[in-house]
């Protein structure tokens, strides 16, 4: 066994041999080395309430006992063969994933990300139409490879590279900062007609498809109008273009109640995409869709790890711990709590807290002054006191100004209000800290 590094060693080990692109969040980063429910705890054996859930990610708490127990199984019994052999739990996984999927989705293609699962649903999309041209919305986040990246419209995340063809951005829903200066109570929806606008200016007028998360995660929880999915999804099937839910962040029952973070507006996309919850943190992705899709793709095509016994037995626990313990609810639950908890701490900080916003634990809070100044140095000051204090939060959108709070699906209520006086404790600080430099 390797020796235990402190974090100093560690951070030159990784500086050494780690490419630069690779970031920490925090300028002082602990040394993460065990992990146990909603807790994580570094190399000196402190303890952190995680309520970023390692990038929304560890849905049923860190080492979750059955979880950990089916993955130790599977583990000793089959751990790979690749999609080219037939074994079962990518099948069971598959078959779980069209029980729980809405409308006539039953269909799996099963990955290693969720990258490759956006890659794959453009894909299909593209084949079973017959057309090429894709829509995404601005702010979004869609994957790090040459395609997904080329569909997230946000600078920090593209690289210097030529992008693919064939892409086009929409207007984001993005209320508290519309692009078309308009309030909620006067906008008509004037973001879902730009899809159409975008359809009829920036394609041949046939796309094959539109890619959109239901609350973008790095995009900084943005959450779009009751009634904007449904107006899309119009517009769509007018031009007979197919939809794609990106649900790697929102899936698996994130937003509370559904299972999809698409069904709180009511609406059944073409296709969904799934990753990083689907496994508590063992790599897997998906990329559902209906049979009438999936028809159009039969010339034949592997994936090495999609499917690996390991992450898909890991993912069927996953789903059936969620259902057993009943953490859509709780989601739906402790986040109405903890979004409550924000709008009047919303109150007590108006020149910090711009907008709060999300369903679920899928929660932002975007930090700006009256004028809605992004307050970027501010928001990562909070996010490191709060680490300082022992809480994680993440941190993301545009500008780098949105805390992002999207813990394991199994917080209690105390851990929510630890979360919030930690949060309260760090908001006051700079508060008095921007007073003292007025």
């Amino acid at each position: 066994m390797a020796k235990l590094l402190n974090r100093d060693e560690l951070k030159q080990k990784r500086d050494k041999y780690i490419v630069p692109g690779v970031k920490q969040m925090y300028k002082d980063a602990p040394h993460f080395v065990r992990g146990k429910g909603q807790y994580l705890y570094d190399e000196t054996g402190r303890e952190y309430l995680d309520m970023f859930a390692g990038i929304v990610t560890v849905s049923v708490g860190h080492c979750h006992p059955k979880v950990t127990q089916r993955t130790q199984e599977q583990l000793n019994t089959l751990q790979h063969t690749s999609t080219i052999f037939m074994t079962q739990p990518m099948v069971d996984l598959a078959e779980k994933l069209a029980e729980i999927a809405p409308g006539a989705i039953s269909k799996s293609f099963i990955t290693n990300s969720g990258t490759e699962a956006n890659e794959a649903a453009i894909r299909f999309a593209r084949l079973a139409t017959g057309r090429h041209e894709v829509i995404a919305l601005e702010h979004s986040y869609h994957g790090e490879s040459h395609l997904a990246s080329t569909l997230t419209a946000n600078y920090n995340w593209r690289p210097k590279t030529m992008p693919a063809a064939g892409v086009a951005y929409a207007a984001n829903a993005y209320c508290y900062r519309c692009p078309f200066k308009k309030t909620p109570d006067s906008c008509s929806l004037e973001c879902a007609k730009d899809v159409e606008r975008v359809i009829q200016t920036q394609t041949s007028g046939q796309p094959a498809v539109m890619i959109a998360e239901p609350i973008q995660g790095v995009g900084g929880a943005i959450t779009p109008p009751q009634e904007y999915f449904g107006a899309v999804k119009k517009i769509l099937e007018k031009y007979g273009a197919l939809f794609i839910a990106d649900e790697v962040q929102t899936g698996v029952g994130r937003t509370g109640r559904d299972w999809f973070g698409i069904s709180s507006w009511g609406v059944t996309p073409d296709l969904i995409t799934m990753a990083k919850g689907l496994a508590n943190g063992l790599p897997i992705g998906a990329c559902l869709m209906t049979p009438e899709i999936a028809e159009h793709s039969t010339k034949q095509q592997i994936n090495t790890f999609g499917g690996n016994p390991v992450s898909s037995a890991t993912g069927l626990a996953v789903l059936e711990t969620i259902q057993e313990e009943r953490l859509m609810e709780n989601a739906d639950v402790q986040g109405n709590y903890i979004m409550s908890a924000l709008k009047e701490m919303q109150k007590d900080f108006p020149d910090l807290i711009g907008d709060v916003r999300g369903k679920g634990l899928m929660l932002g809070v975007e930090l700006a002054d009256k004028h809605k100044t992004p307050l970027v140095e501010q928001c990562a000051n909070i996010v490191e006191m709060s680490k300082d204090d022992g809480v994680i939060i993440g941190k993301g959108g545009l500008f780098g100004n949105t805390l992002r709070i999207k813990p394991p699906m199994t917080i209690t209520r105390d851990n929510a209000d630890t979360m919030l006086k930690v949060l309260k404790k760090s908001l006051e600080a700079t508060s008095k800290r921007m007073t003292a430099n007025v």
